[in-house]
């Protein structure tokens, strides 16, 4: 199914790719390290606060508006730490503190003095404090547990060891999650693999990229190193990295001594099958791509089908309509024929026009005299004397 909505992704237009470069940071999880992070000294909790819901590993506060949100979350935030430990071998120390407001207002008011959250995040851990703020209508979205397990990957990293490179610390929590197999990031290292830009995990410790979509590249491999590497080692060599990390050495060195191997070796073991996992082999050698082939075929099949008998309706609404046009003639030819034979020989022969009077040649209009004027004498003029 991936593949299909992976080509799916693929045939959207480039300005749907684009979109993500020009809208600014997006809304997600963030945790406070170095100097965001504010001083390591008791806090009283906020006035905001109303009460608190504790299990054996957590202490969860809650506001007047978000107490119902806050219950629901410790009936699961402990199998999620079972989770954890799972994958990582090891379990955090101590109580970690979670405060849940609702809203962005309620939100902000129980961050720590000094380490307030960014407009873009909607969750912010305190590896060192273990403390974690979640916002209620986050955690009430579709990604609201994605976002918790993000928050506490975070403090579980910060609380086993001092110190970790930024790849693994973002791949990590992606993995624990199941961030990694969302179709983003599949979708990201595809096409990284296609264009070759995978980067260097030693460019990746300390910086990040500041495109979205290097970004993107980055978040995606750094999660499936991650997982490249639980899935080799299993909790037993991870939990061997976090103790050889928490002596404080150098990643790289505990790295070593972890998985009896260098950073570099299986950097280059995880690179070379990329191409089969994210490449266009798969696609190629998927079912579901036959599928999605078959159905293509099936539709346009239809389609053609669909226009022939379209066609085919046209013609014969256009032959009934000429046969019909030759009946109406045939049929008036028929009706003047009949009307031709009723009508009476006398009656059908045409009437003569009327005789007409000649005129001889030597008249003139107004010479008209009588014959008794022409024979009868004039009588004499008068003499006048």
């Amino acid at each position: 199914m991936r593949h299909l909505l992976l080509l799916l992704l693929l045939l959207l237009p480039p300005r749907v790719w684009a979109q993500e470069e020009v809208v600014g940071p997006r809304l997600e999880a963030g945790h406070a390290q170095g100097h965001v992070e504010p001083a390591l000294v008791p806090t009283a909790p906020p006035r905001l606060v109303v009460g608190a819901v504790d299990t054996p590993r957590f202490h969860i506060l809650y506001t007047a508006r978000s107490q119902e949100s806050a219950r629901q979350l410790a009936s699961g935030i402990e199998s999620i730490r079972d989770a954890f430990v799972s994958v990582l071998g090891r379990d955090w120390p101590g109580t970690t503190e979670v405060r849940v407001g609702m809203g962005r207002e309620e939100f902000e008011a129980l961050a720590l003095p000094g380490g307030e959250p960014p407009g873009w995040a909607v969750a912010l851990a305190y590896p060192s404090h273990r403390i974690i703020l979640l916002n209620a209508q986050t955690l009430a979205g579709p990604e609201g547990q994605v976002t918790l397990r993000h928050e506490l990957a975070h403090v579980a990293l910060g609380q086993l060891a001092p110190s970790w490179p930024r790849w693994f610390q973002e791949g990590l929590a992606q993995h624990l999650t199941g961030e990694n197999l969302s179709m983003t990031h599949y979708a990201a290292l595809f096409s990284a693999v296609a264009q070759e830009k995978v980067f260097r995990f030693e460019h990746l410790a300390e910086e990040w990229p500041d495109l979205p979509s290097d970004v993107e590249i980055a978040y995606a491999q750094s999660a499936a190193f991650v997982a490249w590497l639980a899935s080799h080692y299993g909790p037993e060599g991870m939990g061997r990295l976090v103790d050889e990390v928490a002596t404080g050495q150098p990643f790289e060195q505990a790295f070593g001594k972890a998985f009896h191997t260098s950073l570099w070796v299986e950097e280059q073991a995880w690179r070379e099958g990329l191409a089969a996992r994210y490449g266009w082999l798969p696609l190629t050698t998927s079912t579901s791509l036959l599928w999605l082939l078959i159905i293509v075929l099936s539709a346009g099949a239809y389609l053609r089908l669909r226009a022939i008998k379209e066609q085919r309706l046209i013609e014969m609404d256009a032959r009934e309509a000429a046969e019909e046009a030759a009946m109406r003639e045939a049929l008036e030819a028929e009706l003047a024929q009949q009307r031709a034979a009723l009508v009476p020989p006398d009656l059908a022969s045409t009437p003569s026009a009327p005789e007409t009077l000649e005129i001889p040649e030597w008249y003139e209009p107004g010479n008209e005299r009588d014959e008794d004027e022409d024979t009868a004498p004039r009588p004499a003029k008068p003499t006048v004397h």
